[in-house]
């Protein structure tokens, strides 16, 4: 499965929507993503993980990576997930607690 990756300016930030399996071969594509956004000036992202089907921990270093790039610059990088059991991987892996992570996009852009 391939990964697509949609995103959106919304007041000031972006919204990176992401579907389909974030693993060791499509991880890549997302790291360029984010690394594209911090080199445009864009600090404030949020990763809309809700088409998402699967993650590894590829894509959990990736997105670390991200939240070390854009808070180099004093940005923030926020994630909207509602489901199970990638929440239970951010739970288990304790980045629950390193991520603020929304139940929508647009509880995410209510908060700033």
């Amino acid at each position: 499965m391939d990964l697509t990756l949609t995103t959106r300016e919304v007041d000031g930030r972006t919204i990176v929507s992401v579907g389909g399996e974030i693993d060791v071969y499509t991880a890549p594509k997302l790291r360029d993503q984010i690394t594209e956004l911090v080199a445009d000036g864009r600090y404030h992202i949020v990763v809309d993980m809700e088409g998402v089907e699967f993650l590894d921990s590829t894509g959990l270093g990736v997105l670390v990576g991200g939240l070390k790039k854009v808070r180099a610059h004093d940005g923030s990088l926020e994630l909207v997930c509602t489901q199970d059991r990638l929440l239970k991987i951010f739970r288990i892996t304790g980045l629950a607690k390193v991520f603020a992570i929304h139940g929508s996009t647009e509880s995410a852009l209510a908060d700033h």
